[in-house]
């Protein structure tokens, strides 16, 4: 590397701590990595090897000293017993070798004499179980490495992870650490299911777990099917834990009832290490189930793994990842497609010539948006490069041009919905374009299914199998005519009877009942979530207000903006959306919402402020519990707040009421003053 300190190493450094911390961020928090982990693994080897030669140039936020990135705001936290820590990576049997050769340098012939445990390296999602006296308690995710989100409900509705370990658990409190991952054929069955549903595929297995995880509703976690591996175990009392080598630890670990990976192997020297990975990488890799970029090379001797130590606190020396080469093949490209998904968004993927890649025949491919498909100049008919590495659905790595030619004209996406033929729109601020017909085809069973889940007006009983069985039924069309669904029309499809299509029916009327602000949020209209449509629902006090009020109107109600102000007149001034209110209206669907919170509460004529999660109430829990008190809910701290109740990882609204002096209390305290118990 050439160049001064100012415009060489130090420049580079700093521009490969941005990137890598900007990819790291996709990976662990956003769940959608820009750059491949090839990629990752080269820039932030280059990044140690200039720390190595200029230690004065690592900065305490260099990604060579961390481990995952930061957890996220929305979920409860949990300190891990020990960190959960990251790998060094080998590329082949050199690097392999040289590892060894600094352990030998540093532990002598123990590291030799101790042997190996090699396993695979499944693609997943960290996470750490812990159990106390063998019951499943805490689930979390791997975090920072020290802290993780606790995602306990989540994990629960994994079937393969033991709610009770078997056969002589441990006394006191463990963590199993593992990875959730999805099996290639129900990733690809799911992926399917969304394709028909015109939803958006998931890019790979792995962003799949991992936002899987993260699901504020477990009930969505329980839809995807998640597996679990378990591959370590560390505990407040290294005493309790029955096993002196790795080997061991995974032995027992079956033996309590966790899945552990296939085709582990007790490995005596380097050379066995060598045949092993090989011998996956070619031969066992394509027929896995479930993707792996790698095996993991561990000193099979835990006293041992205790003296050899850790790098940074970052990495282990006893451990290092034997990673494989990604799997890439060329194929052409036939057709791009669009779906149109539940709000109208157009979402292109890639219709593949099908082509064998790791033992998987795969013929489709993620396109995420037109702006993606223009940079990487894809064109019908293209030779392209598509790269797997587990991903059941995978990516297009670019065209290969000399190979194309002649070439296509360079696609655009169609000005016109596929699916309806209204002309489509596209905000300034946003990638995606949208078809605005709120009738159209394309939307009708993701609209539906959230028009009827939990959340929106909570029709008990009418899951997504059953909407879809009523639309190919010819029965529904809209959400209006949810309401004009009689027993005997259920009773003559396949799967119901007397008592289900009574309780059916039933949920569907009672539904009639709910407030404005639920059923404004159910009716899917762009950028109006549940917040926003109770802020609005009880400022108008009536559907009618609501679809009559102009941008400037809407604007000027506290919280709103131009983007929501948009959303509700673009919506409102749809002929398809004026149909729809008008056959609910006939329905007999409740417009109204009470405009006036409750008089002569504890709360009477307090403006309060909600920030932060707090300890056991949820937002709309906690905006429940204060109105019904006679206080009024906004979305933005002013002079004019009463006080501020603020949860764990409160951002910029807490600062603003200390600036103001704007009183901040607790969820104990706010339930204090309603004179509310848990």
């Amino acid at each position: 590397m050439t160049g001064t300190l100012a415009n060489g190493p130090a420049a580079r450094a700093s521009e490969l701590r941005e990137l890598l911390n900007r990819a790291s961020h996709e990976y662990y928090v956003l769940d959608a990595p820009a750059l491949s982990d090839r990629e990752y693994d080269v820039l932030f080897r280059e990044l140690q090897d200039i720390e190595r030669a200029s230690p004065e140039l690592r900065t305490h936020d260099s990604p060579t000293v961390r481990v995952g990135a930061a957890v996220q705001s929305h979920l409860a936290k949990h300190t891990h017993i020990a960190p959960m820590l990251s790998l060094a990576n080998a590329f082949d049997d050199g690097e392999l070798q040289a590892w060894q050769d600094r352990l030998v340098r540093i532990g002598g012939r123990d590291v030799t004499e101790s042997g190996y445990a090699v396993e695979l390296k499944i693609d997943g999602a960290a996470v750490s179980l812990t159990y106390e006296d063998g019951v499943f308690v805490t689930g979390t995710t791997r975090g920072n490495g020290s802290i993780g989100e606790i995602v306990t409900e989540n994990l629960r509705t994994v079937r393969d992870v033991p709610l009770r370990l078997l056969h002589d658990a441990p006394r006191g409190r463990i963590e199993i650490r593992g990875e959730i991952y999805l099996p290639f054929d129900r990733f690809e069955a799911m992926n399917e299911s969304r394709v028909q549903a015109g939803e958006p595929v998931f890019a790979n297995p792995r962003n799949a777990a991992a936002g899987s995880l993260r699901q504020l509703d477990p009930g969505i976690t329980a839809t995807r099917p998640l597996r679990f591996f378990g591959y370590s175990a560390v505990a407040d009392d290294a005493s309790i834990l029955p096993f002196r080598t790795q080997w061991e630890l995974l032995e027992q670990l079956a033996s309590w009832g966790v899945p552990v990976a296939p085709h582990r192997l007790r490995c005596k020297a380097l050379g066995d290490v060598f045949e092993w990975a090989h011998r996956i990488e070619h031969t066992v890799r394509g027929s896995l189930n479930f993707a792996i970029d790698g095996g993991v090379v561990k000193v099979d001797r835990l006293a041992l793994q205790d003296e050899l130590g850790v790098i940074g606190g970052r990495e282990p020396r006893w451990a290092i990842a034997r990673k494989f080469a990604p799997d890439i093949a060329e194929t052409k490209l036939l057709d791009i497609r669009v779906n149109v998904g539940r709000t109208g968004a157009l979402n292109p993927y890639a219709m593949l010539e099908p082509v064998e890649i790791g033992g998987v025949t795969v013929k489709l491919a993620t396109l995420h948006n037109e702006d993606l498909i223009r940079r990487k100049d894809l064109r019908i008919g293209d030779v392209v490069q598509v790269k797997r590495a587990g991903d059941v659905i995978p990516q297009i790595i670019a065209s290969v041009p000399e190979k194309s030619e002649p070439r296509g004209e360079p696609w655009r996406m169609p000005r016109k919905c596929p699916s309806c033929g209204t002309n489509v729109e596209k905000d300034e601020e946003e990638v995606a374009m949208y078809c605005p017909n709120v009738g159209c085809p394309g939307r009708q069973l993701e609209g539906l299914v959230h028009f009827a889940s939990r959340g929106a007006m909570d029709i008990r009983g009418l899951s997504y199998s059953r909407i879809d069985q009523l639309i190919q039924a010819g029965l529904v069309h809209d959400a209006a005519d949810l309401y004009s669904l009689s027993k005997d029309q259920l009773l003559e499809l396949e799967g119901y009877a007397d008592k289900g299509a009574t309780a059916l029916i039933a949920a569907i009327e009672a539904s009639k009942t709910q407030p404005l602000s639920r059923l404004l949020g159910a009716l899917g209209i762009r950028h109006v979530g549940a917040m926003a449509a109770q802020i609005l629902a009880r400022h108008f006090g009536t559907l009618d207000a609501i679809a009559s009020a102009t941008q400037a109107e809407i604007n000027d109600v506290r919280g709103m903006g131009n983007i929501i102000a948009e959303g509700i007149t673009g919506y409102f001034g749809n002929p398809a959306a004026n149909t729809l209110v008008g056959k609910l209206r006939a329905a007999g669907v409740n417009f109204s919402e009470p405009r006036q919170v409750a008089a002569g509460g504890a709360l009477a004529g307090k403006t309060v402020v909600i920030t932060g999660t707090l300890p056991t109430l949820s937002r709309n829990q906690a905006t429940e519990l204060v109105e019904r008190s006679g206080g009024r809910i906004t979305s933005s701290v002013s002079k004019t707040t009463s006080f501020l109740v603020a949860g764990e990882e409160a951002g910029s609204k807490l600062e603003k009421a200390k600036t103001l002096g704007v009183e901040i209390i607790d969820e104990a305290e706010l339930r204090n003053r309603i004179g509310h118990s848990p």
